[in-house]
């Protein structure tokens, strides 16, 4: 998402909140809505079975470049998300994001600013970035 529309995208949460203008409001939907996001995608996983997890400890070897130990790091997910599961997620993103730009709103915080600064991060720390 680039600057214009992400800003644009503020605005208009901003126009369209009304119900949940309470800053209290927003914090429990923006928790209420991550859990939906967990939730769609514990569901392709136990209910649909589109993807699946083999969660593993992930081992490092001593002595192994930074660009090796990225091969070696395994997501733990094995398939692709269904079409169905993938809309379900991509919606529950859409609304969880939507209460974060509120809370931004409500806050006096430019979502543009809070890309950048992390993004700048990124940036500076590389794959030290690990928070």
């Amino acid at each position: 998402m680039n600057t214009s529309s992400l800003q644009s995208f503020q605005e208009q949460v901003s126009e369209l909140l009304l119900r949940h203008r309470s800053l209290l409001d927003v914090l429990s939907k923006t928790g209420q809505t991550n859990a939906s996001v967990v939730r769609s995608v514990t569901k392709a996983v136990t209910e649909c079975g589109c993807i699946e997890l083999h969660a593993t400890k992930q081992d490092f070897e001593p002595g192994i470049d930074l660009e090796q130990a990225k091969d070696t790091i395994r997501k733990h997910v094995q398939g692709e998300l269904c079409e169905n599961c993938r809309d379900a997620i991509t919606n529950e993103l859409g609304r969880n994001l939507f209460y974060m730009s509120a809370l931004c709103n409500l806050l006096g915080i430019n979502m543009d600013e809070v890309v950048e600064r992390e993004s700048k991060k990124c940036s500076t720390l590389g794959l030290f970035n690990l928070s």
